[in-house]
């Protein structure tokens, strides 16, 4: 089988000030308890956990909630097999989650009174030469507030609180960490793919809430353990009435109405110690993180996201889209058909063929997003991709992060692709202008950077004697050369359509490389441009 290609660097240097940003998904967990199963207790109106606990080993789990491939066999013992499936971490514990203002309120409270705590131990500790560290570059990096001990109190903090303050720190997380001090980016890289998970008698609340209180009425079988958990809800497996198996997202008490406050919270104490560039213009970064949370927290908006993809892809039967089902889905639960398939970034050993038409899948659905429907799901999590090898069936999930783009701004976007796979650089400057990436007073020094990154990231859609190379490709490492330079220089904060773009962009060429294929892409974006342009 052939060895798998990992991408040249998964540290990201495209950050808000290039033309990507995204960063390969790392396996870590929130708390510190040792490689064990857990069982949960539960209250007397659910079935005991022993009748349904399934002692399955416990896996890093994965920021997407929907995905699992289960099959249920003996319904009367209430006994899963599993065949490929996200689980929980393997230090994944279950926690209540605070759903009240003051209860989320005291907690952030709590976390401020530790970091100053921590602070003066790390300047004490300092002035006595107990540390082995050398001095970093940078007033920034040399903070002692950002300490290991500190990293370590905001990782457990935003675990427990979850929701929009764990979010916004998976979105830093991906900021590259010559904006971002490492210490901090890599606290907040720990939780991107972190979260613990709600007792069964919290579940068992909020079902009651949302479903009624006859809510088991509506399933033959629910398992209140969650296969998966992330910042904003965790995934049940239930079986209905007619035999289906289905996946339940239920969404974490308290997590909606504290969006706001949560964030305000969190970036109100981490700028009292000014670990901010202005470079980041973490404001802007913030106004659009809320409006996106706000989306996704939404489950009757996925909802209907969900559904709106799956008629736009009707004339692509290559692509599949489980359905929503219903009666079993409100604001707070979202109830989806379980699936068959194989994580895209599982699918490394596959025969090349394979890994090719999986590339291509990916690629033609990212180019149909953004310039033919105009509307594309932003979140680069790979597990938002199955692959079926027995229908050779690409299938999507995870539609919460959706968004529209208008068309002035993708009749801008799609001439800076243009200039830069024509090697254009007079129109990659101009229109980098028009779409509001840069003001037009930047410096010479500025210009040259920013165009420079805008063509390296071109060089996937520009004519070559030879397909890209997707697996041996130095993108990362190039574009991480030019990052200095924007930082200095930089007038203006990104398009706020971009901070969700790129993310979904620099994602979709790093599973490519992951899946180590060479593909010819001009020939994908020349047809795309042809149409956009001509109808």
């Amino acid at each position: 089988m052939p060895k798998e290609a990992e991408p040249a660097n998964s540290k990201n240097g495209f950050s808000q000030i290039g033309l990507f940003a995204s960063r390969v998904p790392k396996q870590d967990s929130c708390s510190n308890t040792g490689n064990q199963e857990h069982s949960v207790t539960l209250p007397e109106s659910v079935i005991e956990p022993q009748d349904i606990h399934v002692p399955i080993p416990l896996v890093p789990k994965h920021d997407n909630l929907e995905t699992a491939v289960l099959s249920v066999k003996d319904v009367s013992t209430t006994k899963v097999q599993m065949k490929r499936k996200q689980t929980l971490s393997e230090t994944a514990k279950q926690r209540k989650v605070p759903s009240s203002r003051i209860a989320r309120m005291v907690s952030f409270g709590g976390l401020a009174a530790g970091l100053g705590i921590g602070t003066v131990a790390e300047v004490t500790r300092r002035s006595l030469g107990l540390t082995n560290e050398e001095p970093s570059v940078g007033r920034a990096l040399d903070s002692v507030f950002l300490s290991e001990a500190n990293a370590e109190r905001i990782v457990s903090t935003l675990c427990k609180v979850r929701g929009a303050a764990l979010k916004l720190g998976q979105i830093l997380s991906i900021q590259d960490n010559t904006i971002i001090n490492p210490t901090l980016q890599k606290a907040f890289e720990r939780v991107r793919q972190s979260a613990d998970f709600m007792p069964a008698w919290q579940v068992e609340k909020v079902l009651e809430s949302e479903l009624g209180k006859d809510w088991q009425l509506q399933v033959t079988t629910f398992e209140p353990k969650p296969f998966a958990a992330a910042s904003i809800g965790q995934v049940h497996l239930a079986v209905l009435p007619d035999g289906r198996e289905v996946a339940m997202k239920i969404q974490y008490p308290g997590v909606a109405r504290g969006i706001e406050s949560d964030i305000d919270n969190l970036v109100g104490i981490l700028k009292i110690w000014n670990v901010f560039p202005k470079s980041l213009f973490i404001d802007n970064l913030i106004t659009v993180a809320k409006r996106e949370l706000a989306w996704e927290v939404d489950y009757e908006r996925e909802s209907e996201c969900t559904k709106k993809f799956q008629e736009l892809l009707v004339p692509y039967p290559e692509y599949y889209i489980p359905h929503v089902i219903d009666n079993l889905s409100t604001k707070q639960i979202f109830t989806t058909e379980l699936v068959e398939g194989i994580p895209v970034d599982k699918c490394v050993d596959l025969d090349l063929e394979t890994r090719k038409h999986i590339s291509k899948l990916v690629m033609e659905l990212c180019l149909k997003e953004l310039f033919e429907f105009r509307y594309m799901q932003t979140d680069p999590n790979w597990s938002n991709f199955f692959y079926n090898p027995e229908t050779r069936q690409l299938i999507l999930l995870d539609f919460g992060a959706s968004r529209p783009y208008s068309k002035t701004f993708t009749d801008m976007y799609i001439e800076i692709i243009r200039g830069a796979a024509d090697g254009d650089q007079d129109r990659i400057l101009q229109m980098s202008r028009d779409i509001g990436f840069l003001t037009g007073y930047e410096s010479k020094i500025m210009q040259n950077a920013h165009v420079d990154a805008v063509m390296v990231l071109g060089e996937v859609f520009q004519k070559s004697s030879e397909p890209f190379d997707f697996g041996s490709q130095d993108m990362t490492r190039r574009i991480q050369l030019l990052v200095p330079t924007m930082v200095k220089h930089r007038l203006c904060p990104p398009p706020e359509e971009i901070y969700s773009l790129h993310r979904k962009l620099s994602g979709v060429f790093l599973l490519l490389a992951k899946l180590g294929v060479r593909m010819e892409c001009k020939s994908m974006f020349d047809k795309v441009y042809e149409t956009y342009k001509n109808g």
